[in-house]
């Protein structure tokens, strides 16, 4: 099959996404000293080192040829899938997600791309809510897409999928009633996976709703690559990235929730956690998870900073509790320390 100039470059970029062991300004350094694919694939390590004036660790594995064989197919199955590519340059690449630390130097993108410059607000929380953490989610959610504010989380179980459920349902009440669709948010699923493989596989059904209500799913793997723990902590800093701020629902100590809430801050961006998230069932659960990671702690199978990663770090820290949506717009546009939720005002009176 004969290529064109387009397959050439997506190929290029392909084979410089798949290079995990350089950061996003290193394959831009690279793209720019490259006049070809096949130019890459012939690079030796040393010499990939020199481009971008850094030294590898002795484990660093390269081979250019496999890795060039694999970006061709990568680009096969996205042509035959009708998955788009964004590069980091392109100017349909969201701005917000472009600012963080180490972006993606491609998106695989599914459906609405359009969305992925819009309004937005970031929803996380734990794989184990409480009906009140349930409620919240998709809660939020609805009332954000009917607000056209377009709701970004991580099709995982629990928080995630109750958002993505909410905005879902917002837009189907809305096309029921009449009301112009085009003016609703929408709802963005970032995946942990390759762009083709739903994680978990439980939310297939959830995720082509997402596409059929003018929704998106993105990923910065391509097709067939196999998925590995730390993709999912890579995930969470595009959905930190995506918005100006972050809502927790619930999420104990040391959850990956509130490493998302991490990635927000050190990209200068706010954090809120809804209230639901200080229930008292929600604090049974938190408690048990606290008592189970301070006896891994112990053990030294658990890291002191998951074990300090709670909420009430965060509040301590000035992240304000809100009670709804429409709370959170407030929060999002008031002084920092003008509106306190009664749970703050107490955090701060015992201290």
């Amino acid at each position: 099959m004969q290529l064109t100039d387009n397959d050439e470059k997506d190929i290029l970029n392909i084979s410089l996404n798949r290079i995990t062991f350089l950061s996003c300004k290193e394959k831009i350094l690279l793209a720019k000293n490259l006049d070809s694919y096949n130019t890459l694939a012939l690079l030796s390590i040393e010499e990939i080192s020199q481009l971008v004036n850094r030294s590898f660790s002795s484990r660093v594995v390269w081979n250019g040829a496999e890795n060039l064989k694999m970006a061709k197919a990568a680009l096969h199955y996205c042509r035959t899938l009708g998955i788009q590519l964004l590069l980091y340059t392109d100017s349909e690449y969201p701005e917000l997600l472009r600012q963080i630390a180490d972006p993606p130097y491609l998106l695989f993108c599914r459906g609405n791309v359009g969305i992925l410059a819009e309004r937005s607000v970031s929803v996380v929380g734990t794989r184990r809510l409480t009906q009140a953490g349930k409620k919240a989610a998709l809660n939020f959610a609805y009332d954000a897409v009917m607000d056209g504010c377009t709701v970004v989380s991580g099709l995982a179980n629990g928080a995630d999928g109750y958002a993505h459920q909410g905005a879902i349902d917002a837009y189907y009440d809305a096309e029921e009633k009449g009301a112009d669709t085009a003016k609703l948010g929408r709802t963005i699923a970032v995946l942990p996976s390759s762009i083709d493989e739903i994680v978990p596989a439980g939310h297939k059904k959830l995720a082509a709703q997402i596409l059929k209500t003018g929704g998106c799913i993105i990923s910065e793997y391509e097709p067939r690559m196999g998925m590995a723990n730390w993709h999912f902590v890579g995930r969470n800093r595009i959905i930190a990235g995506l918005s100006p701020a972050t809502v927790v629902v619930e999420a104990p100590a040391g959850s990956g929730a509130l490493i998302t809430a991490d990635f927000a801050l050190d990209s200068g961006r706010d954090v809120m956690f809804h209230e639901a998230a200080f229930g008292e069932l929600a604090k049974q659960v938190s408690e048990g998870v606290q008592a189970t990671l301070q006896a891994g702690l112990s053990q030294g199978v658990v890291s002191r900073h998951k074990v300090e990663n709670t909420p009430q770090k965060f509040l301590e820290a000035g992240a304000p509790v809100i009670t709804s949506y429409s709370d959170y717009c407030k929060k999002l546009i008031s002084a920092p320390g003008t509106e306190n939720h009664p749970l703050q005002q107490e955090l701060f009176d015992n201290n």
